[in-house]
């Protein structure tokens, strides 16, 4: 019996764990909900990259297309704002992505950009590579991994839009993303696009997850457990509960399963306790 309560004990404390939500333990992740990046965005991706002269790689293989211009999207924003050390990377071919040639661009990054289009080219390019595992060494050794659109949604544990027919289906046939934060599901362009309530269908299948909505020209930084919200829109929410700046009780709350709330500029939220950290507690990230 005193056996067999260890081994339920256990199960439970594993099932606990399994289904918090929680970032990288080392590393920085930078999250954007898509369209323009303004400078405070691309600026805190650079300085967690560790300064202009880091070394900086672009991967644009969300986009699909056959040619890449290094001198437009990302890259040149990142140029123009004064980094000296940007490379791009990039294959459609897994083959490729697994080669040891190809990760060397990798091996010295502290800094990685996904650019956006579909997230499940990333993963039948990357997923289970040499590529995929030299990705998270960057965050290992301290280094920061971004992405804005799809390079956003491919960060958390579930592929939201993942399906190769459409970006309309909310699960598709890629249901699995990298992982950077786990048990979350990520959606972007979330006001700008009418997108807000497209959420609920996941988490209606799958409750345990955490799910963020990020809007354009916005982003989450994510350091461990932690996420602060910077840029010019919100963030939504969805975690069963309702928060506001102004009081944590309305009238008529809608069903735990039909909530969502918004965060803005200078908010901060806890993935691992699913709780807004207060102002007074808050320190600069």
């Amino acid at each position: 019996m005193k056996k067999f309560l260890i081994i339920f004990l256990t199960c439970l404390s594993c099932s606990a764990q399994e289904s918090q939500t929680t970032g990288p333990e080392k590393g920085s992740l930078i999250i954007a909900g898509g369209s323009h990046m303004g400078e405070e965005i691309v600026s805190k991706f650079v300085e967690l990259a560790g300064g202009k002269d880091a070394y900086i790689v672009v991967i644009p293989t969300a986009s699909g297309a056959e040619r890449f211009d290094e001198n437009s999207g990302f890259l040149k924003q990142l140029k123009d704002f004064g980094a000296t050390k940007v490379s791009m990377l990039h294959t459609y071919d897994k083959e490729v992505a697994d080669s040891y040639n190809f990760v060397k661009p990798l091996q010295k990054a502290t800094g990685v950009w996904f650019t956006g289009g579909r997230q499940w080219r990333l993963v039948d390019a990357y997923a289970g590579t040499k590529t995929e595992e030299v990705l998270w060494n960057v965050l290992n050794k301290g280094g920061v991994i971004g992405g804005t659109s799809a390079g956003a949604t491919i960060q958390g544990s579930y592929l939201t839009r993942g399906d190769t027919k459409t970006n309309q289906i909310m699960m598709g046939d890629h249901e699995e993303g990298f992982g950077y934060i786990k048990n979350i599901a990520i959606d972007q362009h979330v006001l700008a696009r009418n997108r807000q309530f497209d959420l609920f269908e996941i988490l209606e299948k799958h409750p345990e997850l955490l799910g963020i909505g990020i809007d354009e020209s916005t982003a989450i930084v994510v350091q461990q457990n932690t996420f602060e919200v910077i840029g010019e829109s919100k963030v939504l929410v969805y975690d069963g509960t309702f928060w506001s700046r102004d009081h944590n009780d309305i009238e008529h709350p809608p069903t735990a399963e039909n909530i969502f709330y918004f965060l803005q500029h200078g908010d901060r939220y806890n993935l691992k306790e699913r709780k807004v950290v207060p102002k007074e507690s808050v320190k600069k990230m």
